[in-house]
């Protein structure tokens, strides 16, 4: 782990730098030892489970009978706190910072017994992928290392614990449904996953992703909880020609700032790098192995759907690039199209990243429900 922390906030200016520097303070007297009490339910087999006799359910009565299955398990009071109207302003309450800085919607892992956890993990399975879980899963690992390997101490300068399993926060915007909207907002720490879910339908967008550290063990084996979004961007740039990487490249300096990142919503910025129509059919395929990266989180037929529309404007998507272009060092990418927005950002070096996917046409599922109407 870094001897400092550095998060992004929605906005900059001397509130922001008094945050960072609070921030970090906090990291170096230490934190209180919060260790989580049970271990995360394992990542969902569902090719397994298609090889028995019965099929798993489709994804939305999936998806429907594991959040009703949460909330029925929960008191009043936790319900209450769980399930937000469909149509709340909170939606927006998702960040990269610590929950003690940016509080969430719903209720945190840590307040629930083993069996509400494991249900509460279940509904996040359920509008994801199995790769996608997995991500859920390794990100919330690194968290818990950053909480483990900071020691005993004060809490958080008076805000309280910031790091670890326990302090991710699962909310249920609306009634479970099979065929009207209903969302899934699950985050903390580096993790903020927006699902709505209209029908068959299920948006991932807007979706936050990070990771601290960027690498670590667990029983031995590595985890890079976003090696395969770096790695696909690499073999992108690895892939350009001289003139080509030169259109793609707008600094030479890795910005660290995530433009579109949380608390940003319905802000646009000018695209820029090179255009997916001055790209070869091989190096298209590979900018969409960059974008499938983040979209295939997702439920898989839902993802499926989406990249084949990505696919349909990939010739009006361009990708951008700053920093160094040599793999393993930290360098910032974007990718905008007229239906995805995604930036992967260092945070001064390899080991501390910031992502966002967006879709300009339907974040929180509002172009989606605007179609099927």
């Amino acid at each position: 782990m870094n001897g400092s922390i550095r998060t992004v906030p929605p906005s900059t200016g001397r509130s922001g730098a008094k945050l960072l520097a609070v921030f970090s303070a906090a990291l170096l007297i230490g934190l209180t030892l919060y260790t989580s009490r049970d271990s995360l339910p394992p990542v969902p087999d569902l090719a397994a489970e298609e090889s028995r006799e019965q099929k798993p359910a489709a994804p939305a009565p999936r998806a429907v009978e594991a959040a009703n299955a949460f909330l029925d398990a929960l008191d009043a009071k936790l319900r209450e706190k769980a399930q937000l109207e469909y149509s709340s302003d909170k939606k927006p309450n998702w960040s990269n910072l610590p929950t003690s800085f940016v509080p969430r919607n719903g209720v945190p892992l840590g307040d629930l017994t083993k069996e509400q956890r494991n249900k509460a993990m279940s509904v996040v399975a359920s509008v994801l992928s199995k790769d996608g879980y997995q991500k859920v899963i390794d990100i919330m690992d690194g968290d818990q290392k950053l909480l483990d390997n900071a020691g005993k101490g004060g809490k958080g300068g008076g805000k309280g614990p910031l790091f670890g399993k326990d302090l991710y926060y699962l909310a249920i915007f609306g009634t479970p449904s099979e065929t009207k909207p209903w969302m899934v907002q699950f985050g903390g720490h580096h993790l903020g996953i927006n699902v709505t879910v209209i029908g068959k339908h299920f948006v991932l967008t807007p979706t936050h992703t990070g990771a601290q550290p960027a690498l670590f063990k667990r029983d031995d084996k590595e985890v890079r909880p976003l090696g395969a979004e770096s790695d696909a961007a690499f073999k992108l740039m690895a892939a350009l020609n001289e003139k080509q990487r030169a259109e793609a490249i707008i600094g030479a300096r890795s910005q660290q700032e995530l433009l579109l990142g949380p608390g940003r919503d319905g802000k646009t910025i000018e695209p820029k790098g090179i255009k997916g129509s001055a790209l070869t059919a091989d190096q298209q395929a590979l900018l969409l192995d960059v974008i499938g990266a983040w979209v295939n989180i997702v439920e898989p037929d839902a993802a499926a759907a989406r990249m084949a529309a990505i696919k349909e404007k990939i010739g009006d998507t361009h990708f951008a690039w700053s920093g160094p272009t040599e793999k393993g060092k930290a360098a910032y990418f974007r990718v905008q199209g007229p239906n995805v927005v995604i930036e992967y950002a260092p945070q001064g070096g390899t080991d501390h990243i910031h992502t966002v996917i967006r879709n300009p046409e339907d974040d929180y599922g509002v172009g989606t429900a605007k179609t099927l109407k």
